[in-house]
């Protein structure tokens, strides 16, 4: 197996040791809940998202407040209602994840769909890699595993820091894809998008100060943004596409979107706002279904900048 990949965790026998067992018993309740009708599973949703209204009070906060920062312009009620929605995605978002990880092929089929794969197309045709930018909407697990059921895609990736829980969430991401990359293995990304394969990358994230450029965001002047979409874009034989994944009355959409021309331009700042320009597009599609709940705005310009979270 290339080194560039992330190893396939084995099952191992300590898995059964009692300090698990409270692991065993979550994945066993959600998959359990993975075979159930999916009205049921929304119902139960709702009921997870009304929990987390009780029990999840700091990263509701954290929705409220990034709801505050970038939206100035609307009323209170009306960010009220989105942070509303957004409670109610998070709780479904917990099942989405299962949906992902477990329904066989044939369920994913019937509630998934694939919107502009003409734009992925059009770049394998070429004889190129697909670097492919995904914003964080919240049922992107689905989303995933919907899209490598039509390409099976390459993807950046964090190891859990439970055990049982990465061999769990590894062998659920792997269910249509091929192969995940370290997060901080830049060289195995270029090198999957060399290969021609279709990479998945998450841009909208605060990876710290180290390699960002500090640029617009929604209503917020300086956020942290990662310049990693001009690193990939210049080392590779690639070209970009944009990936929303959307929860509709009909199921699940994912939809790939043309990416940005002349890109990278040498101008970082400028194209690194270009990035986050066409990122607040995608959101704003269903603003809802974001995550919100992520300390996006937690790195400052400058060390000693008062945090926007206190």
């Amino acid at each position: 197996m290339s080194n560039a990949r992330v190893t396939a965790p084995p099952f191992k026998m300590s898995f059964l040791l009692p300090q698990y067992w409270p692991v065993w018993i979550g994945v066993g309740v959600l998959y359990s809940i993975s075979w159930l009708p999916y009205r049921l599973q929304i119902f139960i949703g709702r009921g997870i998202s009304f929990l987390l209204k009780i029990f999840g009070k700091k990263r509701v906060a954290v929705a409220k407040r990034n709801l505050e920062l970038c939206f100035p312009e609307k009323t209170e009620e009306q960010r009220a209602e989105i942070l509303a929605k957004n409670i109610e995605y998070a709780g479904m978002a917990v099942l989405e994840s299962s949906m992902g990880w477990w329904w066989p092929d044939w369920r994913v089929k019937r509630h998934g769909q694939i919107e502009g794969y003409e734009h992925v197309q059009a770049i394998l045709d070429k004889g190129k890699g697909v670097f492919g930018l995904a914003i964080h909407n919240m049922n992107l697990e689905l989303g995933c595993r919907i899209a490598g059921l039509k390409n099976p895609s390459v993807a950046f990736y964090r190891k859990h820091n439970n055990a049982l829980m990465e061999y769990m969430q590894y062998h659920g991401r792997a269910r249509s894809n091929k192969y995940m990359i370290h997060k901080r293995n830049a060289k195995g990304l270029v090198k999957a998008l060399n290969q021609k394969e279709v990479c998945f990358y998450l841009p909208d994230q605060d990876y710290g100060r180290h390699f960002s450029e500090f640029v617009p965001f929604f209503a917020v002047e300086e956020v942290a943004s990662t310049k990693g979409t001009i690193l990939f874009s210049k080392n590779s034989n690639s070209e970009m596409v944009f990936i929303v994944s959307l929860r509709t009355k009909d199921g699940y959409k994912v939809k790939f979107v043309p990416g940005l021309n002349n890109f990278p331009s040498g101008d970082d700042k400028q194209d690194i706002t270009r990035i986050n320009q066409k990122i607040e597009e995608l959101v704003s599609i269903a603003p809802e279904q974001y995550l919100w709940m992520h300390k996006r705005f937690k790195t400052r310009p400058h060390e000693d900048d008062p945090s926007l979270y206190d």
